[in-house]
């Protein structure tokens, strides 16, 4: 069996690949087998060029086997271990220790940033084998704990490293331990608005999805952008899963524990909201795990994409399935929408007067279907300021994210110690069974949430997110059970029937 082993990428888990080559008499070829695409079967030119570099020159005829033969190997992730599997068989180096190699060559030899770096190191570590990347690679392995792991720029300085003429140092591992960063939207920045504020300070303590509804220019957007600055710093292992999801697209990390923040445009196709495409690549709803995915003009996305919402909005995953395989993808995110409350934009604007008719209404409130909604756990409205309460206000009158966010971590850590027996974090992804043993209110509360629950045709699901919500606001007031005061507040921001173009007084 052969000991020089690579990775390939299925969905955001990293598959080991064995690296076999066997080298025959006659005229020189490189042949590749083992379901190589095209960016995998090119690496015959850049590993013989990279050898050629440091001395040693291909002849006769060579085959590499890439194993298991049955699985589809894509990208330039092979190139190194290819490369040190021929020079092994060469006897360039010794007989190797088995171990994982990571990287792209270039025709110098040079070893250029591949993605799946950190696919490859849990890999690895599962395995208990060494890997070795390259060095623009080296940030992102190092914050995997447990893990030996080695950087170089070249192909020399590993054969080196592997023969024993030189050491590579190896990298060491790193805690990110930045839990400030600087906010780019203030909520003190936002004038007025303080009920959206609220349900945000909400939201952010639970992870509760938000539809912020409201005429343009109301600061719909401003208020979706400051709540990324009330979230708490990511965990270590939440920072682990929102690496492997950048890794495995290759996108470079920046550092810190800021929680992410995915606004998408609604042109966006669902396969590019949701993941998949010929290589089972991760989506925006993906790469906004653990933060926020934002969702400006709610009304305006095609249907068949905010209906493939649904189940990751349940389950905190989506399972995309093609010809080629089936991937799963975290996608455990906190959704804010925001659109208008009709086609023109100003229904119960006090300046401009709605110039579309009922039908209009009607028809603009039935783009979204009932089970969006009812995932929805906070509705809120964003009404436009007059230009007297613009001015009138004043700048410093506003709470500083800060602040907000101190309460949220409070709110977060109750939660946490709460939900920990079961493997939870957060109110918001507590399931039915779970919630229905643990939330037990009173029977005042029981009374008065069976009538709002008749009056406002509540599912069970809604019920259940209501209570969610409710727990929420008592975590944030520090009480220990939650009393009418808490469920009132929170079936405020449900409308009727969770459908806010139902309500009376639109």
């Amino acid at each position: 069996m052969s000991r020089i082993c690579g990775v390939t990428l299925r969905g955001i888990e990293a598959v080991k690949v064995e690296i076999e080559v066997e080298i025959t008499g006659g005229l020189f070829a490189i042949s590749i087998v083992g379901l190589p695409d095209v960016a995998v079967r090119e690496a015959r030119e850049r590993i013989r060029a990279a050898l050629r570099h440091v001395g040693n020159k291909l002849r006769g005829r060579i085959s590499l086997n890439l194993a298991p033969a049955d699985l589809p190997k894509e990208g330039a992730l092979l190139d190194l271990p290819m490369a040190v599997a021929l020079a092994e068989r060469q006897q360039l180096i010794p007989p190797q220790k088995e171990a994982v190699f990571l990287g792209e060559l270039a025709l110098d030899g040079r070893l250029r940033r591949v993605r799946g770096a950190v696919p490859a190191a849990l890999m690895a570590r599962q395995a208990g084998l060494p890997l070795y990347v390259p060095a623009e690679n080296a940030a992102e392995v190092a914050l995997v704990p447990g893990l030996t792991a080695y950087a170089a720029s070249n192909l020399p300085a590993v054969l080196d490293h592997l023969a024993g003429k030189s050491r590579l140092e190896a990298v060491a591992a790193q805690n990110e331990e930045e839990t400030s960063f600087e906010v780019d939207t203030d909520l003190a920045d936002i004038k007025g608005q303080m009920a959206a504020k609220r349900a945000l300070e909400i939201a952010a303590a639970g992870h509760h999805n938000v539809l912020l509804i409201g005429a343009p220019g109301s600061g719909k957007t401003m208020l979706a952008k400051a709540l990324q600055g009330i979230l708490p710093p990511l965990s270590q292992e939440e920072l682990l899963e929102v690496l492997l999801v950048r890794s495995t697209l290759g996108r470079v990390f920046s550092g810190g524990r800021r929680r992410p923040f995915r606004a998408v445009h609604h042109t966006a196709s669902a396969v590019a909201v949701c993941g998949g495409g010929r290589d089972l690549r991760p989506g925006e709803i993906s790469l906004a795990h653990r933060g926020v995915l934002f969702l400006d003009e709610f009304t305006e996305f095609r249907r068949d994409l905010l209906e493939a919402l649904r189940q990751p909005l349940e389950d905190g995953q989506i399972a995309v399935s093609r010809a080629t395989g089936t991937a799963h993808y975290p996608a455990r995110v906190l959704l804010v929408c925001a659109c208008n409350p009709c086609p023109c934009g100003y229904l119960g604007d006090p300046l401009v007067a709605c110039r579309c008719s009922a039908t209009e209404r009607e028809r603009y409130g039935k783009r979204l279907s009932g089970p969006i909604m009812d995932r929805i756990d906070l509705h809120v409205e964003v009404p436009r300021l007059t230009p007297e309460e613009l001015v009138g206000i004043s700048p410093t009158a506003g709470e500083k994210s800060v602040a907000v966010r101190t309460r949220v971590e409070g709110a977060r850590t109750v939660q946490q110690e709460r939900w920990r027996p079961w493997g939870l974090t957060c109110n918001a992804e507590v399931p039915e069974k779970i919630l229905r043993k643990t939330v037990v209110p009173g029977d005042e509360v029981r009374t008065f949430l069976a009538s709002m629950a008749r009056r406002n045709r509540l599912t069970g699901r809604g019920m259940s997110r209501v209570l969610r919500v409710a727990r929420t606001i008592a975590d944030l007031a520090g009480a220990s059970e939650v009393d009418v005061g808490h469920v009132a507040e929170a079936l405020a921001y449900r409308g009727r029937g969770g459908d806010p173009w139902t309500d009376e007084r639109l």
